[in-house]
């Protein structure tokens, strides 16, 4: 009788520790597939994703960036990219703005008034800058919001 005994306790305890177990490790299974399948999505996003300034043109106060979707996907968000101009001393990151907000601030149109950057769309960004800028050399970098960038070089 004492081994039917314990035989049941060896049982009940077997069971009872193998739903703790299971109870410990699913959850962290779980979390670790759904941050394996969020870190797979951006990576696939960026792969996708890719923009080429095609043609920069300065006029006074206004500096005229044209940006091309060379990707396969549509680039949401796009007041949320980062533009930076840059001379041979100092990088400006400017701010997305509208004719409301006082310069230095940039602003784009969508080919087609489109509201998503979609692929072979081209984006015509305008720097609106406090004054004309000095002679010289610049740079102007464009990120769009999952970090893909491009960035040329123009003289003044």
């Amino acid at each position: 009788m004492d081994k039917v005994i314990v035989t049941v306790l060896l049982i009940i305890g077997g069971v009872v520790s193998s739903f703790a177990i299971f109870n410990g490790v699913y959850p962290a299974l779980s979390r670790s597939s759904a941050a394996i399948n969020s870190a797979t999505d951006q990576v696939g996003d960026q792969i996708k994703s890719q923009i080429e300034i095609i043609n920069i043109n300065s006029s006074g106060t206004t500096v005229q960036v044209w940006v091309k979707n060379v990707g396969t996907s549509s680039i949401g968000s796009v007041e949320n990219s980062d533009v930076f101009l840059a001379d041979q001393l100092n990088i400006t990151r400017l701010p997305h703005g509208d004719i409301n907000t006082p310069p230095p601030y940039w602003s784009y149109q969508l080919t087609g008034n489109s509201t998503l950057w979609g692929p072979t769309a081209t984006n015509e960004i305008a720097l609106h800058l406090a004054a004309p800028l000095a002679p010289g050399s610049y740079k102007v970098k464009v990120v769009i919001p999952n970090g893909i960038f491009d960035e040329v070089s123009f003289g003044e």
